[in-house]
């Protein structure tokens, strides 16, 4: 029988992973990395390696409910079965929630015009094991949650956040199109939200790192925002830790996936006993 020619594919993944046990996103010497999981797996099926293109790098120990990829591929799997292919051979804390096929000319980074994060802080003073991986356990001051929301605000816009940028960035500038950002308490959990056109090196972690001094009242309000407007990267001493941060979703103007497949699949954490425990003046969650 003589050989058909297969046309070549673009595959879209929709992705999730915990980044616990992972030393980020992009693929490193020595070091294990969700990308090359995923490249992995693909080599093993198709017999040569093929890069895949991430919508954005996670650092390591930051989590995604639904990070994008792309890869290349010609042969007889239809782009659509590639998730359950893949999730065969991937390692518990990575799985393909779908795969779709793409134009040639759709690219998961370049074609993406904007990504959300979520960040979880727990605030009972007793630890809970179930939700340690997924949250910051800072039980140490109470948090004011409409102050950290009053500082938040003015972030939205187009701005320089220089002061919220890691050393290390290959990025030109530092100019950032916030489209929205709110805390929201529920209960002994805060969850803080944040989406833009694109993110700096380490700038959530870093955000998120100096407004906890709003929120526990070390740092005013007027601090906060001078230190960011003025760029000022010297006074922002510290970074929240990695695993109350998740990737949660990425926009494009033509996604090929239902959004069962890549809206809120990170669910919010409740505890039942404290559901009407906690009133503040946070605002109500609101969604793209």
């Amino acid at each position: 029988m003589s050989d058909v020619s297969l046309a070549a594919q673009r595959v879209a993944l929709v992705i999730q992973y915990l980044g616990t046990h992972f030393h980020g996103w992009q693929r490193q010497p020595a070091k294990r990395t969700v990308q090359e999981e995923i490249e992995t797996a693909i080599a093993a099926i198709i017999g040569h390696h093929t890069p895949i293109h991430g919508a954005g790098r996670t650092d390591s120990g930051v989590h995604a409910a639904a990070q994008v990829a792309h890869f290349n591929y010609t042969g007889p799997i239809p782009a659509h079965k590639w998730a359950a292919v893949l999730n065969s051979r991937l390692p518990d804390d990575v799985l393909i929630r779908a795969s779709a096929p793409v134009p040639p000319d759709w690219h998961a980074r370049f074609s993406a015009i904007w990504r959300r994060y979520r960040y979880t802080f727990y605030t009972h003073k007793r630890p809970n094991l179930f939700i340690h991986p997924f949250c910051w356990h800072y039980y140490h001051l109470p948090l004011n949650v409409p102050l950290m929301q009053a500082a938040l605000t003015p972030l939205v816009g187009r701005h320089h956040l220089a002061a919220f940028r890691r050393a290390g960035s290959k990025r030109q500038h530092s100019w950032v199109d916030v489209h929205e950002a709110f805390c929201h308490r529920q209960g002994s959990l805060i969850n803080l939200e944040i989406q833009a056109s694109g993110f700096l090196y380490g700038m959530v972690r870093l955000l998120v790192g100096m407004l906890i001094e709003v929120g526990n009242g070390k740092r005013s309000l007027e601090n906060f925002t001078e230190i960011w407007v003025n760029q000022q990267r010297e006074k922002v001493k510290y970074a929240a830790p990695a695993k109350g941060l998740c990737l949660l979703r990425v926009g494009y103007p033509d996604f090929p996936f239902p959004k069962e497949v890549w809206f809120d699949t990170q669910p919010f954490f409740q505890f039942a006993e404290e559901e009407m425990s906690y009133t503040d003046n946070s605002p109500q969650l609101t969604y793209p």
